[in-house]
C-alpha cells in the first residue's frame, strides 16, 4: 500500500480518466475468467453453454451479462465525473509536469500491456516521440514538430547519436550510478566525440516491427529538419531497442527513404538478437493453462501480455513474421533470416552473471535477461547467425542487464569504437 501511496503522488490528474479505463476493463476480464471456469465446470455435467464455449446461458449468463453492463455504466458514470474535475485538480497539483517516478511507472505499464492501451485509445498509452536532455533538470523533452532543431538543441552538430531503450524501460533511465558516480554512455560520447544525443521513448508494449515502422519515419522526418548537413548518425540501443533499430533500418530501406545513408554504426547493449528465454517459458506456461478445461479460462491472464514481450520468445522483428499468427500458439521460430546491414558497423556487447564461460553461463545464466549467445548474436541455426567481427564484441563477466546502463568499462568501449 505505501508504494502505491508513493506513485500516486507522482500521476497526474490527466492520469486519471485513463487509470478508471483500465480498471473497467480489468473487471471485465475478470468477469469473463470467472464464467469461463463456471461453464467448464458445468460442461462436465453436460450442461450446453452460450453463444460461446465460454459463455454460460438462462439465469447465469443473464447475471454474467448483467455484470459487465453495470461494469459499463459504473465505467462511463465514474470517467465523465473525472472529466468535469480534471480542471480542479490540475490547478491544486504542484508537481512538475513529469517526473521520473511516473515516466518509469508508465513505461512498466506500457511494456506489460501497452499495446492493449494504444488499442482501446487509453490516454496512458506512450506515443513514440524523439526528446532531448534538459542538463539543467533530471528530464527530457519531446521535440517540436513546428519549432526548428537548432532552437530546441543550440548546440546541434552534425553527428547524430540516436539512444533508444529496452522493454518496460524510458529515456531517463540512460541516467545511471556507480559507485555514486553519474554514468551516461551518451553523454560521454557528446562531451568525447562531439555527438548530440536525441532519445528515443516508446511504447514497447506494440510489436517490434511497429515501433520499428514508427522510427523509420521519425527518423526521415528528423534528418530532414536537422539544421545542418550530417556526418554521420550512430546508434546506442539497449536491449529491445537494438531490435526496434533493426527492424527500423530494414523498412526504411525497403521504403527507400534517405537516413539509412547517414547511417554509419550502431551498438547493440545486450539485445536479445535471438529472443530471451523468459518469454518462452511464459508460452510454455499458456500451453498448460489451455491443458484442461478447469485451467484454460486462467490461460487469459498469461496472455494479458503484451506483443512486444511475445515478439521476445524468438526475437521477432519483421511484420511478416507474426501478422496471421497466434502469437500465443506454441510454435517453432517463425522468423525470417535478416543479417546485420553490410555497410554499417555493428557492435554488441553482451554480458552475464558468471565469472567465466560455459554451457550454463551461455544457454542459461546470461546477464538474468538475455542469454549470452542471443546478445552475442549466435545461433544453431546458420542461416539466423549474426556475424560480429571479433574486434566489434565485447564481453563482460558478473554483470547484469541492467548494469550495462552504469558500467564505465563500457563507456570505455564505446568511445574507443566510435573515436576511431
Amino acid at each position: 500500500m505505501t508504494r502505491i501511496k508513493q506513485i500516486a503522488r507522482h500521476l497526474r490528474a490527466t492520469d486519471l480518466r485513463a487509470a478508471a479505463q483500465l480498471a473497467t476493463q480489468a473487471t471485465h476480464a475478470i468477469t469473463r475468467i470467472s464464467e469461463g471456469v463456471h461453464q467448464s465446470v458445468w460442461r462436465t455435467l453436460g450442461v450446453p453453454g452460450g453463444a460461446r464455449a465460454d459463455q454460460t446461458r438462462g439465469l447465469t449468463g443473464l447475471i454474467y451479462q448483467s455484470i459487465h453492463s453495470a461494469t459499463d455504466l459504473m465505467g462511463r458514470a465514474l470517467e465523465s465525473a473525472l472529466s468535469q474535475l480534471e480542471p480542479t485538480l490540475r490547478r491544486l497539483q504542484t508537481q512538475a509536469d513529469e517526473s521520473a517516478e511516473r515516466v518509469a511507472f508508465i513505461a512498466a505499464l506500457n511494456g506489460v500491456m501497452g499495446d492493449r492501451l494504444a488499442a482501446s485509445g487509453n490516454a496512458l498509452a506512450l506515443p513514440m516521440t524523439m526528446r532531448f536532455k534538459v542538463l539543467s533538470a533530471q528530464c527530457s523533452k519531446g521535440l517540436e514538430a513546428n519549432l526548428a532543431i537548432n532552437q530546441q538543441i543550440p548546440s546541434a552538430t552534425p553527428k547524430l547519436l540516436l539512444v533508444i531503450h529496452g522493454l518496460c524501460m524510458n529515456d531517463l533511465q540512460f541516467d545511471a550510478q556507480h559507485a555514486g558516480r553519474p554514468v551516461n554512455h551518451a553523454t560521454a560520447l557528446a562531451q568525447a566525440l562531439g555527438y548530440t544525443p536525441v532519445y528515443l521513448r516508446y511504447n514497447t508494449g506494440l510489436h517490434i516491427s511497429q515501433n520499428g515502422q514508427q522510427l523509420a519515419a521519425q527518423l526521415e522526418n528528423l534528418v530532414a529538419r536537422w539544421p545542418m548537413a550530417l556526418e554521420r548518425i550512430s546508434v546506442l540501443a539497449h536491449s529491445m531497442g537494438g531490435l526496434v533499430m533493426r527492424s527500423a533500418l530494414h523498412q526504411a530501406t525497403l521504403a527507400g527513404m534517405h537516413w539509412p545513408q547517414h547511417l554509419k554504426n550502431i551498438i547493440f547493449l545486450g539485445t536479445p538478437h535471438h529472443g530471451a528465454p523468459l518469454e518462452r517459458a511464459g508460452n510454455w506456461v499458456d500451453v498448460l493453462l489451455g491443458s484442461t478445461p478447469y485451467s484454460r479460462p486462467f490461460a487469459k491472464l498469461g496472455q494479458l501480455r503484451s506483443a512486444g514481450v511475445t515478439d521476445l520468445r524468438h526475437g521477432v522483428v519483421l511484420g511478416e513474421d507474426w501478422q496471421g499468427r497466434d502469437r500465443f500458439d506454441h510454435h517453432g521460430d517463425p522468423r525470417t533470416p535478416l543479417p546485420l546491414p553490410a555497410d554499417v558497423a555493428c557492435f554488441t556487447v553482451a554480458a552475464t552473471l558468471a565469472a567465466r564461460r560455459g554451457v550454463v553461463a551461455e544457454r542459461l545464466l546470461g546477464d538474468s535477461l538475455v542469454p549470452l549467445r542471443s546478445a552475442l548474436g549466435q545461433h544453431d541455426d546458420p542461416r539466423h547467425q549474426l556475424h560480429f567481427a571479433p574486434e566489434r564484441q565485447l564481453l563482460l563477466y558478473r554483470t547484469g542487464h541492467l548494469q550495462l546502463l552504469a558500467s564505465p568499462a563500457v563507456t570505455q568501449q564505446l568511445l574507443r569504437w566510435l573515436g576511431s
